[in-house]
């Protein structure tokens, strides 16, 4: 529509039938939208607008063929870790760029993570632990994990969901999407390990490791509400 209002086209029926997808349900809202004035400069600065945008994309192809090219010998680990949910192919490339194939230099999945700043500094005091902040990693890894942890919370049925819907309540929104890049990056350890594919534990893991927490909790809420409740056993 941009293309076409550049090119001198301004009756809003003609330029409304060129939207696409879910935007064709909303062709009235659009004809009224595209009822106005498109002058000459409007024209100048929306072209100028339009070509930045194609030099961006031009760019950012050659770049992703050129990413593609370097990481090709990595291509099986880049694979292996995409099975986590919420990891996608391009965050999985900035996570072996960041973090390498050669797990044997760190010790262990806790080693990688507190590498990574994603491990809380301690700060405890006459017996009492105070809440402290992360500690600065690598900005682009972090950016890469908060990303995959923000896709993983909005999977069904996964354990990632069901640990960051957990935390949210009581940690908050932030905290909890750590705790979910956390996870994220201690599986990347252990699956770079050995090999193997992600193993989800379920969205109701939680439930099934301690469910008499959980029917407590499940009690209180509907004591909460009025109610009286009585549990007895199923057969």
């Amino acid at each position: 529509m941009l293309e076409a209002l550049v090119a001198g086209t301004t009756d809003p029926a003609v330029l409304a039938e060129l939207a696409r997808g879910r935007l064709r349900a909303k062709l009235p809202a659009l004809r009224e939208a595209l009822t106005g004035r498109f002058g000459d400069e409007h024209a100048l600065v929306v072209s100028a607008i339009l070509a930045h945008l194609d030099f961006l994309d031009e760019q950012i192809e050659r770049l992703s063929t050129a990413i593609e090219q370097a990481i090709a010998p990595f291509a099986a680990a880049v694979e292996l870790l995409t099975s986590i949910p919420g990891v996608q192919q391009r965050t999985a490339e900035v996570i072996v760029a960041e973090i390498g194939i050669d797990m044997s230099q760190f010790p262990t999945a806790g080693h990688l993570v507190s590498w990574a700043g994603l491990c809380p500094g301690q700060n405890e005091s006459a017996g009492k632990r105070r809440n402290t902040q992360t500690r600065k990693g690598s900005k682009w890894l972090r950016s890469a994990l908060l990303e995959a942890a923000l896709a993983a919370t909005r999977t069904s049925d996964t354990y990632l969901a069901a640990q960051y819907r957990r935390l949210k309540p009581r940690r908050g929104h932030g905290r909890a999407s750590i705790a979910v890049c956390h996870s994220i990056l201690a599986a990347c350890w252990h699956m770079l390990q050995t090999g193997e594919l992600y193993r989800d534990l379920g969205g109701d893991y939680f439930q099934r490791r301690d469910p008499e927490r959980t029917t407590r909790r499940l009690v209180r809420q509907l004591e909460a509400l009025g109610h009286t409740v009585t549990l007895q056993a199923a057969a």
